[in-house]
């Protein structure tokens, strides 16, 4: 009898398409896949360490996971478990702790199923910097995450991805490329570049990222290409102007600020001030009006005086972003921001939060506005709840149309309408028409 396996994610797009990777390691003739919320006999949870909020969630899902599930065998991957394995293994219920790359090879580790006395751990000292596994994500033929890059060699010092995942690598762009005509021969439309420091890509092999793209918009059968993130400093006036007269690229650029004061922006170690960001928006709004552009930002970092968030919010309020991603600052273990005079008081962190997500939606809402009456292309997905079907325009609006069976996973037609109260769009659909 075949043993259930389900796979739980936490964190970013890039630990989606690693997830999906290591899912296909288990063999079909042995294990069956079903959803993290159902009975199995196996659960895997891949771990992210980016917040305090990430280590929690790791822990309530090993909670829930025991609750429903006494007997059930319990491994946890990632990021979190290659940091603080054996702060992983204290957790109840856990079986198996494998780092950032023994997560990859997790089938051979399970060998029996029964519960374990103690958790065993395999998480290496030591990150391959050399070495790079390919990843890309499945189950949705809609879209596909693909990894592209790994890595980061920024040492932000708020931030432990670096001692999780080792140096900024990639592969060549001959093998992504070839990784992406097998993702579309199975029937995928649109293809996410995901990694740690996407725009860093080329670092490791003399190649570019605008050279990616360049390689990857010639791949017949693909329709969509996204970028999942990138850095203001590493974002190029060619990509911008790529994405510009390009179909299959895009309009939708998502860049992480973290903070609009350049003192803030100095003690994060980040590699630019906010004068590069403030260009790299003028510039895509310039040349792609109806671009979607959006940033991360952290509040309360050590030494943000009210004065600073207050610059920061300004700034924020100025741009013509559609937009924010809001984190408040939780001090990483091993990291130079953990120790650093300043602390702001949790109170007044979710104050500041507060302030930046109601900003976030006011920003959001009036980018909707601008785009009504407007006819985007729309890719849909899946069916909602209330019965209509869901998809997102290029620009990176959630949009939908009454539900029709013929219409999942194909590319149509559609003018923007009302916005709705979950801050998406109703559109109406543009008959005969689709890509």
């Amino acid at each position: 009898m075949k043993k259930k396996v389900a796979f739980q994610t936490l964190g970013c797009k890039l630990n989606f398409a690693e997830t999906s990777t290591v899912a296909r390691s288990f063999s079909d003739e042995r294990y069956e896949r079903v959803s993290p919320d159902s009975d199995a006999d196996i659960y895997v949870i891949n771990t992210c360490s980016v917040t305090d909020t990430a280590d929690r969630k790791c822990r309530q899902a090993v909670r829930k996971i025991i609750h429903r599930n006494p007997d059930a065998f319990v491994a946890v991957v990632g990021c979190y478990a290659q940091l603080r394995p054996e702060d992983v293994a204290a957790i109840e219920g856990v079986d198996l702790v494998l780092g950032t790359y023994e997560k990859f090879d997790i089938a051979s580790y399970i060998d029996n199923l029964s519960r374990k006395s103690s958790p065993e751990i395999h998480s290496c000292d030591g990150i391959d910097t050399e070495g790079f596994i390919s990843s890309w994500s499945a189950g949705d033929r809609t879209r596909s995450f693909l990894k592209i890059q790994d890595g980061c060699d920024y040492h932000c010092s708020y931030c432990t991805v670096p001692l999780a995942r080792g140096k900024s690598r990639n592969p060549l762009i001959s093998e992504i490329t070839a990784e992406a005509r097998g993702i579309i021969a199975s029937g995928v439309k649109e293809i996410v570049l995901t990694g740690v420091n996407v725009g860093d890509f080329g670092k490791s092999t003399g190649e570019t990222l605008d050279d990616l793209l360049r390689s990857l918009i010639e791949v017949d059968g693909l329709k969509r290409l996204r970028l999942s993130s990138i850095e203001p400093n590493l974002l190029t006036d060619n990509i911008i102007n790529l994405i510009a007269v390009n179909r299959i690229l895009m309009p939708h650029i998502h860049m992480p600020l973290q903070s609009g004061n350049d003192k803030i922006l100095g003690l994060m170690r980040r590699r630019y001030q906010r004068e590069v960001f403030f260009d790299r928006v003028m510039k895509i709004r310039e040349i792609i009006t109806h671009a979607s552009i959006g940033a991360d930002v952290i509040v309360g970092f050590p030494g943000e005086t009210e004065e600073d968030f207050n610059e920061t919010y300004n700034f924020l309020e100025s741009l013509p972003l559609s937009y924010l991603h809001v984190f408040a600052f939780s001090p990483r273990p091993g990291t130079p921001a953990e120790i650093m005079p300043g602390t702001v008081k949790k109170t007044e962190k979710e104050h500041r939060s507060r302030q930046l997500i109601r900003l976030s939606g006011r920003k959001h809402t009036q980018f909707m506005q601008s785009l009504n009456g407007n006819i985007y292309d729309v890719l849909f997905e899946k069916r909602s709840t209330d019965g209509m079907l869901s998809g997102l325009t290029g620009n990176y609006i959630r949009t939908l149309v009454p539900y029709r069976k013929d219409l999942p996973n194909t590319i149509r037609q559609v003018r923007l309408a009302t916005i709705r109260d979950d801050a998406s769009m109703n559109g109406e659909l543009i008959e005969n028409s689709g890509i």
